[in-house]
């Protein structure tokens, strides 16, 4: 079987790829090699006669068709992703966050449609849930909170929903399952939202995210004052990344049997955590004395996201395998690494 995986050489799709050769696949990396690279494979201990590598852009329609001609199902993990700052800190950002993304999807989607791929795993994200609720301390995310189905089984154009996702991330995502939703009848399909993935290979420069940020300060303290962005309140779900790919991989055997519309799935840990107890945590590891500095007059996003993960465990038979210590000591240790090569 040829399983192909956008954006396989980043940080997730990196540990995708080194599982799904585990398991004898063949694999087809999709990349542009923005965000990823070679060397996140290698260093997973991935040879690089395990896979094949297509360097292409997502956002070229005729290279992407190209590039998907010989697949039977696919991982599509390739987006523009990162954190706060790089996401959402102006309206040109935010524009360009959904226009790539919506880009990436259409001509994604178009192509498996054309070159009949039967299996399709999407990588959606807890940004598609309503952003009201996720400014309410909390607040704990089922798939029903938002559903992008038709609103009737005979009618495939009408949809009811109330939506309000997080930014223009978010709207690409949500319009992305409802691209998928009318796929339902030419493909199996699963989506997974996708909550906060942390571990190796994390992005540690401008897509960084509150792990890797927090982790730096503590690594480049006391050079550096040590700034938390807000006042240490605000949550988060935060899954180790080799338990998101188990998830991923499980998602994609469930939807064999699949008839009808897609599978949509919670990947998280189902359990809040505030970033003050991430600080207090990456302090305790990092054996130095820190102060850190709280700044409430920084952007925090929402308040509160964390995923009810229920129907995972009783449809996949998984659950979360790494604790939170252990995936930060994990994390620690390859970003200090990382930075002192």
């Amino acid at each position: 079987m040829k399983t192909l995986v956008t954006g396989g050489a980043g940080f997730i799709g990196s540990h995708l790829v080194k599982k799904l050769v585990e398991g004898k696949r063949k694999v087809i990396i999709v990349d542009d090699l923005s965000s990823g690279s070679v060397e996140n494979l290698l260093t997973l201990g991935i040879k690089r006669s395990d896979f094949e590598l297509r360097k292409i852009d997502l956002t070229d329609y005729h290279e992407t068709l190209k590039a998907l001609k010989d697949g039977e199902n696919i991982f599509h993990l390739a987006a523009r992703i990162g954190g706060i700052k790089y996401l959402h800190e102006t309206e040109d950002a935010e524009l360009l966050a959904m226009q790539t993304n919506l880009a990436i999807d259409a001509n994604v989607f178009k192509a498996c449609n054309i070159n009949k791929i039967k299996k399709i795993v999407y990588s959606s994200s807890v940004a598609v849930y309503s952003l009201e609720k996720q400014f309410s301390l909390g607040v704990v995310f089922s798939e029903k909170d938002f559903s992008a189905r038709p609103k009737t089984q005979d009618s495939s154009l009408k949809f009811q929903m109330s939506v309000n996702p997080d930014g223009g991330y978010g709207w690409a995502k949500l319009i992305g399952e409802i691209h998928l939703n009318w796929m339902r009848n030419v493909a199996k399909i699963g989506i997974a939202r996708i909550f906060n993935i942390y571990g190796q290979n994390e992005p540690i420069g401008e897509k960084a995210h509150a792990i890797s940020d927090l982790i730096k300060k503590a690594l480049f303290y006391p050079k550096e004052d040590f700034i938390v962005w807000g006042n240490g309140n605000q949550t988060r779900d935060y899954l180790y990344v080799s338990d998101c790919v188990d998830a991923l991989i499980k998602l994609e055997e469930k939807i064999n049997n699949l008839q009808g519309s897609p599978l949509i799935l919670n990947i998280g840990s189902g359990r809040a955590a505030s970033i003050r107890e991430i600080t207090e945590k990456i302090i305790e590891i990092s054996g130095k004395n820190i102060k850190p500095i709280y700044d409430s007059s920084k952007p925090v996003g929402p308040v509160s996201r964390t995923a009810n993960i229920n129907k995972a465990k009783d449809l996949l038979g998984w659950q979360p395998k790494i604790n939170r210590e252990e995936g930060l000591k994990i994390t620690y240790s390859w970003i200090k690494e990382k930075l002192t090569k």
